[in-house]
């Protein structure tokens, strides 16, 4: 199954007082990871045509994730709609989940404020990273 990996040194400063990765950074670690797909839609990644946008987002932390250990974000696709489809992120360290996401993405055009269909072309293309 295809997957978009990204690999994270997680920083001194987002370190918590509980002495792990704060809660609130991981998110951020995650959407840093759905760039690829944000690629797919627009290969430029031109924010003056962007035709993305996130309907929801929910997240499951798992275990502690600590500073001084790389952490690796694993991106696939969990399902594809007619104008959504919904991403599945989850993170590792030292080979164990410590976070697990779903993200609700919309193909969506700015101008009519209203979703598009995703047309078969991108479709196929996210199809190559959907969790069966």
């Amino acid at each position: 199954m295809a997957q978009f990996d990204l690999s994270i040194q997680p920083r001194f400063n987002e370190t918590d007082g509980l002495a792990h990765i704060n809660n609130t950074v991981i998110p951020v670690w995650f959407e840093a990871a759905r760039e690829p797909i944000f690629a797919i839609f627009n290969p430029e990644l031109d924010l003056n045509h962007w035709n993305l946008i996130v309907a929801g987002f929910t997240i499951a932390f798992t275990a502690p994730t600590y500073y001084g250990k790389p952490v690796e974000v694993v991106t696939r696709i969990s399902r594809i709609g007619n104008s959504s489809f919904e991403v599945l992120q989850q993170s590792f360290q030292a080979g164990k989940m410590t976070a697990e996401a779903k993200t609700t993405l919309v193909h969506y055009d700015y101008e009519t404020e209203k979703s598009v269909a995703i047309p078969a072309d991108i479709r196929e293309l996210l199809g190559a990273y959907l969790v069966v």
